[in-house]
């Protein structure tokens, strides 16, 4: 009886997604279908964020796809209904985001900070070899008295 009731379960989480919503619309042409289909590929669900609304499940993604439909049952074109769901939903809903200040700011802004570091640690190393150079130059430049060449001497011998 319980391999029974587990099997049964299993059956039913199984198919469970044989009965998820399909999309049935109506269209009145092949174009405005085409279009539709186009157009859900082409918008992004903004709960999903990486998913278009013709994948997306989401409660957001299906009131997109039914106002597409209607927005094609209007009589609106691709780009009226792109411009529609850009102006409720903001840039994020399209793959391609016009090119503002803020998009130019998001892909240069790092770049500038990637070589102002390089710049940075450039000029960090430059500054230490010229330091350990100037002071190699300046112990190569003094000289020893006799008394401390001799007690060098002295020392350098107990070493050995």
């Amino acid at each position: 009886m319980k391999k029974l009731t587990a099997l049964l379960v299993m059956i039913g989480a199984v198919s469970l997604p044989s009965f998820a919503a399909i999309d049935a619309f109506n269209f009145s042409s092949e174009k405005q279908e085409n279009d539709y289909h186009t157009l859900t590929q082409e918008l992004r669900c903004p709960q999903c964020q990486n998913n278009n609304i013709a994948d997306s499940n989401a409660v957001i993604a299906i009131d997109m796809r039914e106002k597409v439909f209607e927005l094609l049952q209007e009589g609106k074109s691709k780009q009226d209904v792109v411009q529609y769901m850009v102006e409720r939903y903001g840039n994020f809903v399209t793959y391609n985001p016009p090119i503002t200040a803020a998009t130019i700011l998001l892909w240069v802004l790092p770049v500038l900070l990637v070589l102002l570091g390089l710049g940075f640690v450039f000029r960090k190393k430059s500054k230490s070899v010229s330091i350990k150079a100037s002071e190699s130059t300046n112990l190569a430049s003094q000289t020893l008295s006799i008394e401390e060449q001799k007690r060098l001497d002295t020392l350098l011998k107990d070493k050995e």
